[in-house]
């Protein structure tokens, strides 16, 4: 906004990377940002090291003059007199925690949210990796207003984009990011200016579920089809990662699996996890309907590799090597 006295007064709640391409968004546009809100710092790793959330690491090393609030319970007394003192106009969310009432309701012109999936579908904690391993060709962004429920309020604003075949979890989330950190200044605007009009969500629509990603989510299924597995693959990569077990006899080696491409060839298949390597170029596994191509994978405590390098350090031959549970 050209004149920030004029503008709304704002508090922007948020924790992952995903949150702060609109936050700066906003700071580069000359918004009023009265204050941030993130989760605690988390002691981490073996050394117990204390981690912060992107959005609060964003603010540090920006050496941004920005109070930040870090409450351990939203419903926390002293917290919530803090945002009553603030007295903002507007709260912006994204992918921050579920709010109760008594914050959402606070400010006079509304708490919005930018959720990562076009309303109502793929409401929930992970939309981006859902719409991706559901084989999804179209997704977006979408801001709406809070209510009691998660992910159901009102519309503001939708912007789609495709889903490109080479697409995985991380160009997916950078270009959604992207297309966010246009929008939530826009949603801000329109509701400051009294220029938007929300529309509820039509719940005939089918909604497709986002939940949480689970250690079984990640986990390979090579009894489904090759189509299925690889965008599973895509839509996990490169973090956490899909993983299976590679076997050949008694001996077990964890695998991460990061790219991979659907085999074309209609020849004869075998069981489904059948490895079949020419030891040099490349992997293809066998799966319930068709073969899939390993193009990027890691075993456990070694560094991520392409096929090609994982196979030069591999000398054990590929008879009887599968992929997944015993048979």
């Amino acid at each position: 906004m050209d004149n920030i006295a004029a503008g709304p007064r704002i508090v922007f709640m948020g924790t992952p990377e995903f949150a702060t391409g609109p936050l700066k968004a906003l700071i580069e546009g000359g918004y009023d940002i009265a204050a941030v809100v993130t989760v605690p710092d988390k002691p981490s790793g073996r050394g117990l090291k204390m981690n912060v959330s992107a959005v609060k690491n964003f603010i540090l090393s920006e050496n941004l003059q920005i109070p930040i609030l870090q409450p351990e319970k939203l419903k926390d007394p002293e917290f919530i007199r803090t945002l009553e003192k603030i007295n903002a106009d507007i709260f912006v969310v994204v992918a921050f925690r579920i709010l109760p009432k008594v914050i959402w309701s606070m400010p006079r012109l509304g708490t919005f949210n930018l959720h990562a999936s076009l309303l109502p579908k793929y409401r929930g904690a992970a939309p981006i990796n859902w719409a991706i391993i559901n084989g999804e060709k179209e997704t977006g962004v979408t801001t709406f207003l809070l209510d009691e429920d998660i992910d159901t309020g009102a519309i503001l604003f939708q912007e789609k984009t495709p889903i490109l075949p080479e697409d995985d979890l991380g160009t997916l989330y950078d270009r959604l990011m992207s297309i966010g950190s246009l929008l939530v200044p826009r949603t801000v605007d329109a509701l400051f200016l009294g220029q938007t009009e929300a529309f509820p969500q039509d719940n005939s629509l089918q909604t497709c579920p986002a939940p949480k990603i689970t250690r079984e989510t990640m986990e390979l299924d090579w009894c489904t089809s090759a189509p299925e597995i690889h965008n599973r693959i895509r839509g996990l990569s490169p973090y956490p990662a899909t993983h299976t077990v590679l076997r050949q006899g008694d001996r077990c080696i964890d695998v991460k699996i990061f790219a991979s491409r659907v085999e074309t060839s209609d020849g004869q298949h075998e069981k489904p996890g059948k490895v079949i390597s020419d030891g040099k170029k490349r992997i293809l596994v066998d799966c319930a309907s068709g073969r899939l191509e390993i193009l990027e994978l890691q075993t456990a405590g070694k560094k991520r590799l392409s096929t090609r390098d994982f196979l030069a350090g591999w000398h054990s031959g590929w008879d009887d090597v599968y992929f997944g549970a015993s048979l």
